[in-house]
């Protein structure tokens, strides 16, 4: 009897370890988007959490400086200072007039700090109107008579 106690006890253990590593940081990990206007209505307590951000980068807002990247983000008139000193480097299509995500958190000086940026040039893949995407065979158009 003594051995199943033990055994059981071990199994607890493990198992309470095991739900708290699965558990801990979950909120460290949770990441709210938000957009620039509704960043703007935030109180400033929830600015603090970990936000990811969205806007287009302003034409002629990239400075870089070492290891640090400073630009804008644009979004409806509204305009946002991003600070971005993340390891990985910028994605190549990470340029001016690019949507881009910034994660990271609200500044108490009103810059935002971004650990991640994540970038997408709508351009590159959007079709041009009155034309197929590459690649899309069109058939000809057939007509039937009944």
């Amino acid at each position: 009897m003594n051995k199943y106690v033990k055994f059981a006890g071990l199994m607890a253990i493990i198992i309470g370890v095991l739900i708290w590593l699965a558990t801990a940081n979950v909120s460290e990990s949770q990441t709210y988007y938000k957009t620039i206007s509704e960043l703007n209505q935030m109180p400033k307590s929830s600015k603090e959490k970990r936000l990811r951000v969205g806007g287009d980068v302003e034409k002629g807002s990239i400075l870089r400086k070492a290891d640090l990247v400073e630009f804008t983000l644009a979004q409806d008139n509204l305009h946002l200072r991003v600070s971005y000193t993340g390891r990985d480097p910028l994605p190549d299509t990470f340029k001016d007039g690019a949507q881009a995500l910034a994660d990271g958190r609200m500044g108490a000086d009103g810059v935002f700090r971004a650990n991640k940026i994540q970038a997408k040039c709508s351009s590159k893949y959007a079709v041009k109107p009155g034309e197929a995407p590459r690649g899309l065979k069109v058939a000809p158009a057939t007509t039937k008579s009944i």
